[in-house]
């Protein structure tokens, strides 16, 4: 358990609340020197010193989801959504920086040529479907939509298989439950600035890392061109018509990469797992899904280890087309049903819910 005596610290007086909103350059040493002085100030203590080990995920703070007027801005529906988010996340870390073991960012990483990117489909005329079309099983059975072969070459793949892995595809989805194919603006584009992790969510990792003596485990996704991949621990569809593998889980984030580490990245190693991010409805929401599915199977007892930051994520609402916000919230309500831990930013760690 945590020390209730341990206090929450100061916000350091680099950090500018209303620079959150906007993309600029860490000045890494600068910031290096600061954390170095912070640490000593306060008596920080290098993580590898502590037994109550705390892990934090955040989930995709990067420019395209976080960053007003960029590709894929989740506003939530007060339209300030990630913003506010990561005002209040970074608060989170800058307060807890001695609680904090690790920091575990993930990073949704694509290409042009992805199932879920217009250029993927043409219907009959050869035109592409528009940003934030739904793809049934219906529509691709039907033949409204079918796979641009024009990618055939650098796929790899000749036309035929892509168009009888386009039906098993939606019909998977359907099976499970989970959300149509969904074609997503070109966003988060390897190589790109919206790829970019939020520069004050940067800062702040970076700070954290200096003060504390802890790498950050930064987790890429998404590049799979034949699947979506929401959640960070595994795609959506797993496998193709023949049964052979598209995707894997993350096996590393549950298995020690050697046997001496005190410290490993298996997350069922950390005696409190904190999650925040972007977006509710989405990557946080399949995440903890797959967690949960997870640690269900290991120890059902390790459920009650994670705990969702509800203030430093919003759904995906893009007014007059799409509103997930009832759809987040259900996903919510059932991980706190089956044991997690629904907190707040704003309250000390050592008052939470098996931490007190």
């Amino acid at each position: 358990m945590i020390n209730p005596n341990r206090h929450e610290l100061a916000i350091p007086p680099h950090f500018d609340p209303d620079m959150v909103s906007k993309v600029w350059k860490v000045d890494y040493q600068k910031i290096a020197k600061t954390a170095s002085d912070w640490s000593k100030k306060h008596n920080i203590q290098p993580s590898g010193n502590e037994s109550f080990k705390l892990c934090l995920m955040i989930v995709d703070a990067q420019n395209t989801f976080c960053i007003p007027d960029f590709e894929l801005f989740v506003g939530g529906r007060s339209g300030k959504g990630a913003v506010h988010d990561n005002q209040k996340l970074c608060d989170f870390i800058y307060r807890n920086l001695h609680l904090i073991t690790q920091i575990m960012p993930t990073m949704d990483t694509h290409q042009a040529m992805q199932i879920f990117h217009s250029i993927f489909l043409v219907d009959e005329k050869g035109e592409h479907p528009s940003p934030f079309t739904l793809i049934s099983h219906e529509d691709i059975r039907d033949g409204r939509w079918r796979f641009n072969e024009l990618l055939s070459h650098d796929l790899k793949r000749n036309p035929q298989y892509i168009n009888s892995y386009l039906l098993h595809y939606t019909e998977e989805l359907k099976k499970t439950g989970k959300y149509e194919l969904t074609i997503w603006p070109y966003h988060a584009m390897l190589g790109g600035i919206g790829h970019a992790l939020v520069s004050s969510i940067e800062e702040a990792i970076f700070f954290h890392t200096m003060a504390r003596h802890s790498q950050p485990y930064i987790h890429v996704k998404g590049d799979n061109p034949l699947t979506e991949h929401y959640s960070v621990l595994g795609p959506e569809v797993k496998s193709g018509p023949d049964g052979n593998p598209i995707g894997l889980r993350a096996e590393s984030l549950f298995q020690k990469t050697s046997q001496s580490e005190e410290l490993s990245y298996e997350l069922t190693a950390f005696d409190a797992i904190v999650i925040a991010g972007q977006a509710k409805s989405h990557c946080v929401a399949w995440t903890i899904s797959d967690l949960l599915d997870v640690v269900m199977k290991v120890d059902k007892s390790l459920v009650e280890k994670v705990y969702l930051l509800e203030d430093c994520t919003s759904p995906v609402v893009i007014p007059g087309i799409i509103d997930y916000t009832d759809e987040a919230d259900m996903a919510f309500k059932r991980f706190e049903d089956a044991g997690m831990h629904i907190v707040s930013s704003t309250e000390p760690i050592a008052s939470w819910p098996g931490l007190e």
